[in-house]
């Protein structure tokens, strides 16, 4: 049913897609705030208490869902499946932003496509060289790519073997969601919050995003250029401030033969020389200034497309097979 349930979901998200500011987002939106708000008193326990609100109440209540439907009917729950992953995966959630990114810098236009990037990922692009700014959109098209398909792919598989129904993707999705909105409230809105919850929140998403990372940079190293993607990720994860983040992107950077991360270049401000904050210094001084590869051009965004899609396709396969197994098992 694993395979069923996903497979749909993507189809169906392909046809029907959802777009930003959709219901779904405003409804998250609108549920970490009353959580923060109606929980959080500035206290270290009180992140523990939020967080767990915020992301496991939501996933045990999709399961509770889950099981009830499963009592009645097989088909219930599979469309129950469908329906929570149509809400949780999917390359359309983001993807027009790539596509419009990518159109305009196709035409020539670099002014739009800075503004598009700006309008993402709320920094400031006015400035970005075009190398610059492809090597941004890259790197967050590939976290996005994970983040919305992925990691909530690795939690659904998971959880639902167990019998949980769809609470994986739901748990992936809150754990990550939450990171970012407390992040982002604090960094760009400038509202005050605790900062034991935002530092709970990244580190709790970074242990759930902890196998998923690897699977998906090893994806990318099967379906790309093996042996780099390999070699940069053994010598270039740790310039990224995330772990996870680093291996993902130095493996897909070495698949694909792109050059990512790296010092700052000619008329960018040093706050601005990477997508993501470099890790310690001690590790940046052990790794090298940025991975190997051409310096990004505009067709390195079909590539990065179509590693992406290669990956989802081998991880199909692969569900599909353990699928099959089971039947036949």
């Amino acid at each position: 049913m694993s395979f069923l349930s996903v497979l749909f979901a993507l189809l169906i998200e392909q046809l029907k897609p959802l777009r930003g500011g959709n219901f779904v987002h405003q409804a998250l939106m609108g549920w970490v705030r009353w959580t923060g708000r109606n929980f959080d008193a500035g206290k270290a326990v009180h992140a523990w208490v939020v967080w767990s609100i915020t992301v496991l109440v939501p996933a045990l209540l999709t399961w509770g869902i889950a099981a009830l439907i499963a009592q009645f009917s097989v088909l219930l729950a599979l469309a129950w499946n469908v329906v929570v992953l149509y809400l949780t995966l999917g390359f359309r959630q983001f993807s027009h932003y790539f596509t419009d990114i990518r159109d305009a810098l196709e035409r020539g236009d670099e002014l739009a496509a800075r503004q598009l990037l700006a309008e993402w990922r709320h920094l400031d692009a006015s400035e970005l060289p075009r190398a610059e700014l492809l090597r941004h959109v890259i790197e967050h098209s590939l976290l996005a790519a994970h983040r919305h398909v992925f990691g909530v792919f690795f939690w659904f598989v998971l959880l639902h073997s167990f019998g949980l129904g769809p609470a994986g993707a739901v748990l992936y999705r809150m754990a990550e969601f939450s990171s970012r909105y407390w992040a982002y409230k604090s960094r760009t809105i400038g509202v005050p919050s605790n900062p034991r919850l935002m530092e709970l929140a990244q580190q709790l998403f970074g242990w759930l995003d902890h196998i998923p990372a690897r699977l998906t940079a090893f994806g990318f190293a099967v379906v790309g250029n093996f042996e780099e993607a390999v070699d940069s990720w053994r010598r270039h994860a740790r310039l990224w401030r995330f772990a996870n983040d680093g291996i993902i992107l130095s493996a897909a950077a070495g698949a694909v033969g792109v050059r990512l991360g790296g010092s700052s270049a000619p008329g960018v401000t040093p706050d601005r020389s990477k997508t993501f904050e470099i890790g310690s210094a001690a590790e940046a001084a052990d790794a090298e200034g940025s991975t190997g590869g051409m310096p990004p051009e505009a067709g390195h965004l079909r590539s990065i497309v179509g590693l992406v899609w290669r990956s989802v396709v081998l991880w199909m396969l692969l569900l599909a097979l353990l699928s099959l197994a089971n039947l036949i098992g």
